[in-house]
């Protein structure tokens, strides 16, 4: 890992650790040791085996894409490409370090350039339909969990929307019309770096093009070419978020309370569009006191900073470690086998 990299990284964890510290002193009382009587460890150690199960959709859906595309990787290498993709991601706001490095993998894995930038982008363009997806079913479906929510209500039903919006005009824009998406990044781009130099606004001009090109092509090779790909990428990418989901009830269920099945699964769905919003490197703050806030209106204020706690364990701290670990094995793959 660079400097720069292990600084950042270093900083998320700090910002996080802070955030959880506050969480638990705030909310940890008299009453949490009694609570923690109660815990079940192997609904715990549930929570971790779903969250690699999670990964394990993840490896599936690039597996399948490269494979549309006429390029078979292995499963066990396109799931230590996910793991090595985790620690990026630790350290980048949206978790976009990640993507940088799925693409080196797949080009070491004889992907061409180009082809593996087009299977990532079109992960993120998954990500952004099933999340869309699944939250659009959910304010129809489960209004009451909405509600439950009472002031974060309205403001997140907002946002939530906008979101599904944004991610369906965008989509349909970068496919049927990327000469207006272009003119529209332009203009918006434009408005926000009014004070920079004008060299860097060039470049991120330039940029902004290059990534819509890009973004274009990738759409049209998999739906003229790679459907199956396509079809199967959305099957493995809403296991994957349906997974991600359920782990959050796990946990709770090994903290010994109520799972909350349908509460969390609004809860996640919005925690989830918020870390995708660039804020903060890997979301560390964001996520923290974004589910205290929420789940403090269904649980305990004597377990929710524990829940918290746990929780960011398995997500985010967990996923450091894999990160680490799939990284020495890349390490010492590139020392046996030098370019």
């Amino acid at each position: 890992m660079e400097r720069s990299q292990k600084k950042w990284l270093y900083i998320s964890i700090a910002f996080s650790l802070v955030v959880l510290i506050v969480i638990l002193y705030f909310t940890i009382n008299e009453n949490t040791i009694q609570y923690l009587k109660k815990i079940n460890p192997w609904f715990l150690l549930l929570a971790f085996l779903t969250h690699i199960l999670t990964m394990c959709f993840w490896a599936m859906r690039v597996k399948k894409m490269s494979g549309s595309l006429g390029y078979p990787i292995k499963f066990f290498y396109s799931l230590n490409l996910v793991f090595a993709n985790l620690l990026a991601a630790a350290v980048t706001p949206a978790q976009a370090g990640g993507e940088p490095v799925r693409v080196h993998e797949l080009y070491k894995a004889k992907v061409p350039l180009g082809d593996a930038t087009a299977i990532v982008i079109m992960e993120r363009v998954l990500d952004g339909i099933a999340l869309a997806g699944l939250a659009a079913f959910a304010m129809f479906a489960l209004t009451e969990q909405w509600k439950s929510l009472g002031a974060y209500s309205e403001v997140m039903v907002y946002i939530t929307w906008v979101f599904v919006a944004g991610c369906l005009i965008l989509f349909y824009l970068a496919i049927r019309r990327p000469d207006v998406m272009k003119r529209i990044a332009n203009k918006a781009a434009r408005f926000f770096t009014r004070k920079w130099e004008p060299a860097k606004v060039t470049a991120l001009l330039e940029r902004i093009e290059k990534e819509i090109a890009n973004f274009h092509a990738a759409v049209l090779k998999f739906v003229r070419t790679a459907k199956g790909g396509l079809a199967w990428g959305m099957v493995f990418t809403l296991l994957y978020w349906v997974s991600e989901i359920v782990t959050a009830s796990l946990i709770l269920m090994g903290l010994g309370q109520p799972p909350l099945f349908f509460e969390s699964f609004v809860i996640q769905l919005i925690l989830a569009i918020l870390m995708m919003l660039p804020l903060t490197p890997g979301s560390s703050g964001i996520a923290e006191v974004g589910a205290t806030s929420m789940y403090a209106l269904f649980l305990p204020s004597a377990i929710v900073g524990v829940f918290v706690v746990v929780w960011r364990i398995v997500l985010y701290y967990f996923n450091i470690a894999l990160g680490i670990m799939s990284s020495l094995i890349i390490v010492r793959r590139e020392a046996h086998n030098p370019p």
